[in-house]
């Protein structure tokens, strides 16, 4: 699956457009290697590292979503590696 649409799916993004910002902007990491296509493929089991509602989240994929569905659904899927730390927007 592609990485935006994924984010898009697990509620870690509001759109698949600020999905696709995100990717584009180098925000996002897959197994801590730095993602700048929208195109790169995800898969069950790879680790997320991403900034998503002001908060820094390290995630590992359970499942792969089918739809985007109600939170509790997406919450399901992934599985916090570590606690998520509030990033300071003052900050960058």
């Amino acid at each position: 699956m592609r990485i935006d649409r994924l984010l898009f799916f697990l509620r870690l993004a509001k759109s698949r457009t600020l999905a696709q910002k995100m990717v584009e902007g180098g925000h996002i990491r897959i197994d801590g290697q730095r993602v700048t296509q929208c195109k790169h493929g995800v898969s069950v089991g790879q680790v997320l590292t991403l900034v998503a509602h002001g908060q820094l989240r390290v995630i590992r994929l359970e499942q792969m979503p089918e739809r985007r569905g109600p939170a509790s659904e997406a919450a399901a899927m992934i599985c916090d590696i570590q606690r998520p730390q509030v990033i300071d927007a003052g900050r960058e």
